[in-house]
């Protein structure tokens, strides 16, 4: 069955319809009151973007949302989860400096800051899931208790996943570290032939499994938790993983925890995609590299996956803005991910998503 997707262009000459108005309509049609009850301690789930990120959602953006969730008489919060790597929100302290420098403040959101997991990353609830990878999955106790949620993304690329939407959010965002440490499982290694010997990636490391032997990197693959921080940062991509044995387990990885995340209380959750300045990076970037398309629109349902598709549909029918490839701005139709990231399979949270019940592909676009 077909799911409802509400989408809004960007296509406007009156302040009436500007951005902010136009996700204003989009909580408007998702019809919160149905998923937000009176006094709901209603957690949105965002990425604050790691410091140096600039293209996380707008601030003002979330405030349309957070006034709405106060409409229909919840009480909203703000939220994300530590993250496994070493940078600007890994503890809950920092993490909070981060959104705050980010412009998350009361001031802007009319609305409170709260690290879903903890100081340090350690209040999880486990959920029963019994999927073909994990039975149970560890989810950020906050985000597990709060009786709603509206879960806002900004849809971009992945060196790993592809594409990033809401089913990222949820996957990644919803979990503990621990659970994240469950979704990667994966060790990398490190191509000597390759090797720079920079020692980017040693500096990346927060569990000190990378050193330098002989100017090269190294790996101790017993202390590696497969963050991918350092596939991340090495410039000459002598750090990688098997892509052929392990990216298919990490998606679906992903996906159950996106599952776990919303299990048991999927009426009681709405979503929201930004599909604005599409990088192919995620917001755990310390940077935003330049767009793979024009700006889109914003997009809003309560179903991720269809949502997600959706996203990835219109992305995929837009032109392209490939700087070092310039047959590809002119050309539309293609698969703007995997033409960035050659080795990944993004399509593979959506397939298996569905699979699992996370929601359906199939989906009818309103616009509004």
């Amino acid at each position: 069955m077909a799911s409802t997707v509400y989408y809004a262009e960007l296509h406007t000459r009156a302040r009436a319809d500007n951005k902010i108005s136009k996700v204003a309509r989009l909580c408007d049609a998702l019809d919160l009151k149905k998923s937000v009850k009176k006094n709901d301690l209603t957690a949105i789930k965002l990425h604050f973007g790691e410091l140096g990120n600039d293209t996380h959602v707008n601030p003002a953006f979330v405030r349309q949302v957070v006034e709405k969730v106060k409409a229909v008489g919840g009480k909203p919060f703000l939220t994300d989860s530590a993250t496994l790597y070493s940078g600007s929100r890994k503890n809950a302290v920092d993490h909070l400096h981060t959104a705050y420098l980010h412009g998350f403040v009361p001031s802007v959101v009319d609305a409170p800051v709260i690290i879903a997991d903890g100081i340090y990353g350690e209040n999880d609830v486990p959920v029963r899931i019994n999927c073909k990878r994990f039975k149970e999955v560890y989810i950020a106790g906050e985000i597990s208790r709060a009786p709603s949620m509206i879960v806002v993304s900004h849809f971009k690329g992945h060196e790993m996943a592809g594409f990033g939407g809401a089913i990222k959010n949820l996957a990644m965002g919803g979990a503990s570290p621990r659970g994240k440490r469950a979704q990667h499982a994966t060790n990398v290694s490190v191509d000597k032939n390759v090797c720079a010997g920079c020692g980017k990636c040693v500096a990346v490391c927060p569990q000190k499994a990378l050193s330098m032997s002989d100017g090269k990197s190294a790996v101790d693959v017993s202390c590696c938790i497969g963050c991918f921080e350092c596939i991340t940062v090495c410039p000459t991509k002598a750090v990688d993983i098997n892509w052929d044995i392990e990216i298919a387990p990490f998606m679906e990885r992903m996906t159950e925890y996106a599952y776990g995340t919303v299990k048991g209380w999927e009426k009681r959750i709405c979503y929201i995609n930004f599909v604005l300045s599409i990088t192919p990076d995620c917001d755990c970037a310390a940077w935003s590299d330049v767009y793979l398309t024009p700006d889109i629109g914003i997009l809003a349902s309560r179903d991720p996956v269809a949502l997600d598709q959706a996203c990835f549909d219109l992305v995929k029918a837009a032109p392209g803005l490939n700087p070092t490839n310039p047959e590809m701005r002119i050309k539309t139709n293609f698969d703007k991910f995997v033409e960035r990231w050659p080795k990944t399979r993004g399509e593979i949270q959506l397939s298996y998503g569905e699979e699992i019940g996370l929601g359906s592909r199939q989906y009818t676009l309103v616009k509004v």
